[in-house]
């Protein structure tokens, strides 16, 4: 029963093809899952503009969005009308393009942002048997059309005609290049250990059990430390807060989009949100097991239930940074990139390397610990001293 409802979508796309003429079967195959994939993934997004707007407000002790619910009745339902009211003020916003701007770049710069995020899914193993593609290089293929993202944030910054813009999209190009750098780099301690770049190879690798704990990577030390690394990666790569230069309103008013209005401000807004579900799913799929349950006695419960359920919680933890982080300077964000990030995605390399030609046992652990914690003091107290910081003081207002 339960390995029934874990296939059921993947049967039900089956039973559909089977009425089909075979020549079509392929075509209509592809269209299904491109569309489960769009259909899930904003409905997700909807869900999370939602909850960290509540998330938010709960931190900062003020009110989240509880007015919105079913149009004509006094039922608000918490606010989740929110949503389906930030759509069609979207979609009915007027457009305004300025006068100066390249009016052809200026329009298919969204449209250039969104459709890489998309096709970035499509080797992501989502359950058991549900990967949209399977190829031997879906991880390579991850990184490909994600770098297409930063041509799109150029084609909006300079299109604009405005020097805000462009100043935002430099600093977010600037930014998304240093990243990416300690992003692949913790990804490789994984493909060192699985020995393939397929994102399906790389979850089969987790799927095992070893006493209490699944033999997950992030249980282990360069898993760790690669998880971590990639997830603030993941954060400045997202553009998501402490990162969140690109868009700073405080400097540069509202970045490479401050130009963009009604629906076009919404693809902007919806790129950035599927951006991070596919980079939070990725690490998912690289170092928490995939769509694996975090313990044997848990399988019954469908594999893409466990894949969203510990999406949903990356997203949380996201929010929760965003609520209590304050934004960093430019020079700050810089710096950590090439001088903390980047060292450490270096020797966690040379960790694993270590880790894997190592028998099991205790030494191997006690190795593998103090070759992330030993540089982990040591860059961290090279790269304080002399700052003379003060202890920062936090005063709440009543």
């Amino acid at each position: 029963m339960s390995d029934t409802f874990d296939q059921i979508f993947v049967s039900l796309k089956h039973w559909l093809l089977g009425y089909l003429p075979v020549w079509s079967q392929p075509v209509i195959s592809c269209l299904l899952s491109i569309a489960v994939i769009i259909v899930a993934f904003a409905t997700l997004f909807a869900i999370t503009t939602w909850l960290e707007r509540k998330g938010l407000a709960r931190i900062q002790n003020r009110y989240g969005p509880n007015r919105a619910g079913i149009p004509l009745t006094n039922i608000s339902l918490f606010g989740l009308g929110q949503p389906a009211a930030d759509g069609i003020k979207a979609l009915t916003k007027e457009d305004i393009v300025p006068f100066a701007a390249d009016k052809l770049v200026h329009f298919f710069a969204p449209v250039v942002l969104v459709i890489p995020v998309l096709l970035s899914y499509a080797v992501l193993p989502i359950g058991r048997n549900m990967v949209a593609v399977d190829m031997d290089a879906g991880l390579l293929f991850f990184f490909a059309v994600g770098a297409a993202t930063e041509l799109s944030v150029f084609m909006a910054g300079w299109s604009s005609r405005n020097k805000y813009a462009l100043l935002g999209a430099m600093r977010a190009i600037a930014q998304m290049v240093s990243y990416e750098i300690p992003l692949i780099l913790s990804s490789v301690s994984v493909i060192m250990m699985v020995g393939s770049l397929s994102t399906v190879k790389i979850v089969e690798a987790q799927s095992t059990y070893h006493g209490l704990l699944p033999d997950w990577f992030v249980f282990t030390p360069w898993g760790f430390a690669g998880f971590i690394l990639f997830m603030i990666s993941a954060l400045a790569e997202s553009n998501r807060s402490p990162f969140d230069l690109p868009e700073g309103e405080s400097e540069i008013v509202a970045g490479y989009f401050i130009e963009y209005s009604g629906f076009k401000f919404a693809l902007f807004f919806l790129a950035e949100y599927l951006g991070m579900f596919a980079i939070s799913g990725l690490g998912i799929t690289l170092f928490l097991g995939g769509w694996h349950a975090p313990f044997a006695w848990l399988t019954w419960i469908p594999s893409w239930a466990w894949f969203f359920i510990k999406l949903v919680t990356l997203v949380l933890i996201l929010i929760w940074i965003r609520g209590t982080v304050p934004r960093l300077r430019m020079d700050q964000l810089m710096n950590f990139a090439w001088k903390f990030m980047l060292p450490m995605a270096l020797l966690n390399l040379v960790g694993v390397a270590i880790w894997h030609f190592m028998t099991p046992g205790l030494p191997r652990w006690l190795v593998g610990f103090a070759l992330v914690v030993g540089p982990y003091l040591l860059l961290g107290r090279g790269l304080m001293a002399g700052k003379n910081l003060a202890k920062r003081t936090y005063r709440f207002a009543e």
